[in-house]
């Protein structure tokens, strides 16, 4: 949605690959601001270590009847009269997939906005991969790369997508596998029955969604009064209103309604669903994700501001 007066986003494949070159300009100055935004919350963010599978160990607990003999730690259990089981830390072939939406539409920012939603999805992107490479986590971004694991693992994403190019409007997601996590930072603005179709792949193959709202305050608050024309950023289709101020209560219905129809469907299926507004902090939205992130699949989600 722009206003007249406003920058409207171009179309077309020049106009993408502009977009391409714009974004790997601007890259370096948002790894430094996800940088700053994780140094604001990283006193709280902890890893996700847990008991499992794996080669690294937990600690010692004691044998419980009906675990297996195997289980047990015999050395351990000779010190004394009790029997204590070996622990391990959970190693099972996980990755965090991110993702930020680079369509078109991303790229509105109003008077009222601090950042464009382009901006804030990637800076909370960025900020994410800096927090979960620290972490020892793998990470990846579907289409761009394979997973790896890398303390430098922000820099190195970074990187990939200063020299990406075209991005797609929406990428494969045949290789999210079971047990993994994905992130998605967009303004989910296409139908809501379109979103769900492409990310039900996820939910089939048992892997668990982060879904990140960035949301202008005016497409929120639809400001506008008067003759005023909109154009669509996807395919340049402009309308005017005569009095815009008579859209306004049919399209904050419309607007609320697909969010919490899509946020009602991430909370059945266990997911996360988190609103972040880019006249707002970005940290707000990246201690939200953390908690999801860091529960089990019976976190429950919910519309956060």
């Amino acid at each position: 949605m722009a206003r007249i007066g406003e920058a409207s986003p171009p179309v077309g494949t020049k106009d993408a690959l502009a977009r391409a070159r714009q974004r790997a300009f601007l890259v370096p100055d948002l790894l430094i601001e996800a940088r700053r935004v994780v140094n604001t919350v990283i006193s709280g963010w902890h890893g996700r270590r847990k008991r499992g599978i794996g080669e690294n160990f937990w600690q010692f607990r004691p044998y419980v009847e009906g675990e297996t003999m195997a289980s047990i730690d015999w050395r351990r259990s000779a010190r004394d009269d009790h029997i204590y089981v070996r622990d391990r830390e959970w190693e099972a072939a996980h990755t965090v997939w991110l993702w930020a939406d680079p369509s078109a539409s991303m790229l509105y920012k109003s008077r009222g906005a601090n950042v464009s939603k382009e901006s804030r999805a990637l800076v909370l992107i960025l900020a994410l991969a800096e927090l979960l490479s620290r972490g020892g986590e793998r990470i990846a971004w579907p289409g761009l790369t394979d997973p790896f694991t890398a303390r430098n693992g922000a820099e190195r994403l970074a990187t990939h997508l200063s020299h990406a190019g075209v991005l797609p409007h929406r990428p494969d997601l045949s290789a999210v596998r079971r047990f993994s996590d994905i992130v998605i930072a967009s303004d989910f603005l296409d139908p809501v029955e379109e979103t769900m179709a492409w990310l039900d792949v996820l939910a089939r193959r048992g892997a668990r969604a982060h879904l990140i709202e960035v949301a202008d305050p005016a497409e929120e608050t639809f400001p506008y009064s008067g003759r005023t024309e909109f154009s669509d950023p996807e395919t340049g289709d402009k309308i005017t209103a005569g009095r815009a101020e008579q859209l306004s209560e049919d399209y904050r219905r419309l607007y609320t309604a697909r969010r919490e129809e899509l946020a009602a469907w991430c909370k059945r299926l266990g997911w996360s669903y988190t609103v972040n507004h880019t006249d707002r902090l970005a940290s707000e939205a990246l201690v939200q994700v953390h908690m999801a992130m860091s529960a089990d699949s019976s976190y429950a989600t919910g519309v956060r501001a």
